[in-house]
């Protein structure tokens, strides 16, 4: 039962922004943004076959500067937001802006790419008196019109209206700590009403509620070093995931915080992507500067729970013997697989929301891979 092969799709330039086409939930699609600072840069809408294993693409051109950041929205699956660097002949700066793709994939693809055509742009997210823009999230269920960004020390909240071409901004809150670190990373807590929100600045991480902008919680010295990214269980409340620069991945229960879970040790640099599985909690990929992308098996924090997947019906026809063994050894918490074809910081992980077997990974040179579960995982899951 061979598994198949990783598909690499190189760019033309660095790039380290990659996010699933959340909206898009019938194909495997992603997209990729660029960083140059001689070239207009480029967003980079990918097509996986996943049947005959092959990428297609589409690209636009984005002339407003490098991504540091990008993101898709929830609910419709032709916007986008990007977070670039604007320079000019005195300054540079970090700014957001809201975008739409000209067509439907198969659409533009029909069309002459010799000359790429540009992202629509729907609006800029405007929050100059609150510094650097750093990252934008969308609705988890897009059931509201709310993305939440955050610049510098501020968390930022917009009402987007598409057909108007606008974005509203309705409350912010900012970091009440000495030196005023800034934010790093956040995640968009998808129970409890879609109402919270985790951000990360230094070794901290904080819980908010969007309602009242307070803080929920405060997890103190989460990592030995800076928190690069944090991740909520999509299944299983008050459960989430960080890494960072201590080269650990950690699990917390934002219930108790004073010790996390389970830390993960498997990286030899800094870790700067971590992602649960939508579909199956247990699986979580991480990706490093040591240039590998792992997943690993955390069955004991998961919402599938070994004792759940233990058939005990009367009519098994396994005997007692073959069911004693099998509880016996469950499931046990580990690396699945390790995955090491990037030579370069890879920078973003993240699961296709069309197939939850499959990930794509980015790394600073320019370089997308493609992967799946290993079949035998995927088996062992669902039978």
């Amino acid at each position: 039962m061979e598994d198949e092969a990783p598909v690499i799709y190189g760019l033309e330039f660095q790039a380290r922004a990659l996010a699933a086409q959340a909206g898009e939930t019938d194909q495997i699609r992603f997209i990729v943004g660029t960083q140059s600072l001689r070239q207009e840069n480029q967003v980079h809408h990918i097509d996986f076959d996943d049947e005959n294993n092959v990428i297609n693409k589409n690209v636009f051109m984005h002339r407003e500067g490098e991504m540091w950041h990008i993101s898709a929205s929830t609910v419709d699956k032709s916007l986008l937001t990007t977070c670039y660097n604007k320079t000019s002949e005195s300054k540079a700066e970090m700014r957001a802006a809201l975008w739409r793709l000209p067509g439907d994939f198969d659409d533009v693809q029909s069309e002459d790419q010799s000359s790429h055509q540009s992202l629509s742009l729907v609006c800029h997210l405007d929050a100059t008196d609150y510094g650097d823009m750093k990252s934008v999230m969308w609705h988890p269920t897009g059931d509201n019109s709310n993305v939440v960004g955050l610049a510098d020390n501020h968390i930022v909240v917009w009402d987007i209206d598409t057909s108007g071409n606008s974005a509203q901004m309705t409350s912010s809150a900012g970091l009440e700590s000495k030196g005023q670190p800034k934010l790093t990373c956040s995640s968009w807590d998808p129970h409890h009403n879609c109402v919270q929100i985790a951000t990360a600045n230094d070794t901290f991480i904080r819980g908010w509620d969007l309602r009242t902008m307070q803080q929920t919680y405060v997890i103190e010295n989460a990592h030995g070093q800076l928190v690069r990214d944090v991740d909520f269980n999509p299944n299983k409340q008050y459960y989430i995931v960080s890494c960072g620069d201590d080269c650990k991945v950690k699990f917390w229960d934002i219930r108790n915080v004073g010790e996390p879970l389970k830390v993960l040790s498997d990286h030899s640099h800094w870790v700067w992507s971590v992602r649960y599985n939508r579909f199956h909690d247990q699986l979580v990929l991480s990706s490093s500067s040591d240039s590998r992308v792992i997943l690993n098996n955390i069955v004991s924090l998961s919402s599938e729970p070994y004792g759940n997947l233990i058939e005990n019906d009367e009519d098994d026809d396994d005997d007692a013997d073959d069911r004693e063994s099998r509880e016996a050894s469950p499931p046990q918490d580990g690396v699945i697989a390790t995955y090491e074809e990037h030579e370069d910081s890879v920078y973003t992980v993240d699961w296709s929301t069309a197939d939850p077997w499959v990930f794509a990974s980015l790394s600073y040179d320019g370089r997308l891979v493609i992967n799946r579960v290993p079949r035998a995982e995927k088996y062992k899951i669902l039978l």
